[in-house]
């Protein structure tokens, strides 16, 4: 038998966790060698441990599952993610794509597809759950035709995490231990924030980043 697939797993409620780890751990090809409650957690493991995939939640403290597979990518381009979600969402598809991930999964179908999904990412072929590949493609032809093309960002990814802890109620002094950056250049991507999304305070920036799915309500 071939060496197993090792697996890093990331989910910040462990209850879900543990569901999916027995799902996995039940298979002969696959082990779950680490876990993470969040997106920095994830990196800082995948750096330390060697995995051959990374299965991340999108909603997550400190670091969403897309800033870590953006985040991943960079560092670990060899790591294969796979994108586990509760959201039945276009735009975090897309974006998930863009991060560098080959799947996405449902939660709610987890225990049909996440194997087939895992084995697919490995192999460095795309999974899209069962469904979505109808809606998916008849929404981007209809942007083609309005000369739309896929959304663009509102925000840089740099500016997406310091919107995140911010909202997660980070001073700057701890945002900017937290990112390896100054508490001024924290500052300043704050003070672009507010201007470019046309807001007034932290409250406001919570508001978007519930919105935006960077935290849950």
């Amino acid at each position: 038998m071939s060496t197993p697939i090792r697996v890093l797993l990331a989910d910040d409620h462990t209850l879900v966790r543990r569901g999916v780890r027995l799902i996995l751990d039940g298979e002969p090809d696959l082990t779950v060698v680490a876990e993470a409650g969040d997106g920095a957690e994830a990196v800082a493991l995948a750096r330390e441990t060697p995995v051959d995939l990374a299965v991340l939640d999108v909603a997550m403290p400190r670091m969403t599952g897309l800033q870590a597979a953006r985040e991943l990518s960079r560092r670990l381009p060899g790591l294969h993610i796979l994108i586990l979600t509760m959201y039945d969402n276009e735009e975090y598809f897309f974006e998930a794509l863009r991060a560098g991930a080959s799947g996405y999964v449902l939660k709610s179908v987890a225990d049909r597809d996440l194997l087939e999904a895992c084995r697919a990412a490995v192999r460095d072929e795309p999974f899209i759950y069962p469904g979505a590949e109808r809606a998916l493609v008849r929404s981007y032809l209809e942007r083609l035709r309005r000369g739309d093309g896929l959304p663009e960002r509102a925000i840089t990814v740099r500016e997406e995490e310091i919107l995140k802890l911010v909202a997660e109620g980070h001073t700057s002094k701890e945002i900017a231990e937290l990112l390896f950056i100054s508490a001024k250049t924290v500052e300043r991507h704050r003070a672009n924030l507010l201007q470019k999304l046309g807001m007034r305070d932290r409250l406001e920036l919570t508001r978007y980043a519930i919105r935006a799915g960077l935290i849950e309500p």
